[in-house]
């Protein structure tokens, strides 16, 4: 085994490879071995073509000290992930009894009788050791190809993580029992350039080639990383201080918890309630905080709800509403406006970034609304520095016409 391992992940099924679904497997996987000290070193996709598979199975446990195959163990003729393993290390298929009867167990425990097509996922190569599923039907396993161990999951995204967290982590271990973990320090921004960003860091923090500063746009939103070993923490934590009073007007939150975790806890941490009046943005407003178990009074959905506001601030004087709408297309103002108990904040922006399609506009109006939500709370101005976006105007106790 070499010393750093070549870990590779191999997604497999159709609908991965055509873009049909995201590949949220491959990205979790990426960031959790990377927490543990461990990196993905490639990735590949193949389709549900069988000699593909066996191909692939062969081709890249050469190249690597580690595959972890995922998707193909279902009880479809799709499903193929285990034929395949037993064809690329020229052995047979044989009827596992132990995972047989786990499976007729789990059926019996819902009161139904095991269909005779998943008796497939108790298929498993001659040389495989079973890695057990503890939330559903497709066991996992494990074998040798080419001195390559090869890891086979599940797709469905709940039985992959528990599989790696409880089974596979702690047999990657084994084989580096000596890795140490990287430390990772990140934060995200909002409102500057990437490359505005790059230049003030390089001009300001003096930044050892032993640590590295990294990062990651995805609009609107920009993360920082500053990723090194954990023998040099104190000199990381002197440059994460620095770092983070750099972008301090830009700053949304540390870690990765997101913005609508960080604003939910807010308006719990201060037994706030709130309401969330949104036309532009759909819904995912709301939708974003109420899975994160904000103290959500209302939400409505409306391209024409600005008529509402009076009526609620009656009902419910001491909760929060948040009103976003008003989108203009051809000039792209809007309105965003904040009704607290002892006054109205009222704004009229204007977003002068390029036009992206729908669902990515909505992901910025959604995140702006959700910033000023922040920067209320922790007793700040609603509307921070943003290179794309302008105060047109603003006001306290406001009487814009908003119909």
């Amino acid at each position: 085994m070499t010393n750093i391992l070549k870990i590779e992940m191999v997604s497999t099924g159709d609908e991965v490879l055509y873009g049909q679904i995201t590949d949220t497997n491959a990205s979790w996987l990426s960031d959790f071995l990377f927490q543990h000290g461990f990196t993905i070193t490639s990735r590949f996709t193949v389709g549900d073509n069988l000699n593909q598979l066996i191909d692939t199975l062969i081709k890249r446990s050469k190249e690597n000290d580690i595959l972890i195959i995922n998707g193909g163990l279902g009880p479809t003729s799709d499903d193929l992930s285990a034929l395949a393993a037993a064809k690329a290390n020229n052995e047979e298929l044989i009827l596992r009894q132990e995972w047989l009867i786990i499976l007729a167990q789990f059926f019996a425990n819902k009161g139904r009788e095991m269909p005779p097509a998943n008796v497939k996922q108790a298929m498993l190569p001659k040389s495989a050791s079973i890695i057990d599923n503890p939330v559903g039907t497709a066991c996992g396993f494990k074998m040798l190809i080419n001195n390559c161990v090869l890891f086979f999951t599940p797709g469905v995204p709940s039985e992959f993580k528990v599989m790696i967290e409880n089974q596979i982590l702690p047999d990657i271990k084994k084989m580096q029992p000596n890795i140490i973990k990287p430390l990772c320090y990140r934060l995200t921004t909002m409102g500057r350039t990437e490359s505005d960003l790059a230049s003030e860091i390089e001009a300001k923090l003096l930044v050892p080639a032993s640590i590295d500063v990294g990062y990651r746009s995805a609009v609107p939103i920009i993360e920082l990383k500053l990723t090194g070993k954990i023998s040099e923490q104190p000199l990381m934590d002197k440059l994460w201080q620095q770092l983070k009073q750099l972008v301090s007007d830009n700053l949304l939150y540390e870690g990765t918890q997101g913005l609508a975790t960080v604003v939910s806890q807010l308006l719990q941490d201060k037994s706030q309630k709130l309401i969330v009046l949104e036309e532009q943005t759909a819904g995912l407003i709301a939708y974003q905080l109420y899975d994160q178990g904000a103290p959500l009074v209302k939400s409505e959905v409306s391209y024409n709800i600005a008529h509402r506001l009076n009526d609620l601030m009656t009902q419910f004087p001491q909760a929060l509403i948040l009103f976003l709408g008003q989108f203009n297309q051809d000039n792209s103002q809007f309105t965003l406006k904040l009704v607290t108990p002892k006054q109205t904040y009222c704004y009229q922006l204007n977003y002068k970034s390029r036009r992206y399609d729908r669902q990515t506009e909505q992901q910025v109006f959604s995140a702006i609304a959700l910033d000023a939500l922040r920067r209320y709370l922790t007793n700040q101005p609603l509307v921070g520095p943003n290179v794309w976006l302008d105060v047109i105007d603003s006001a306290q106790h406001c009487s814009y016409n908003l119909r």
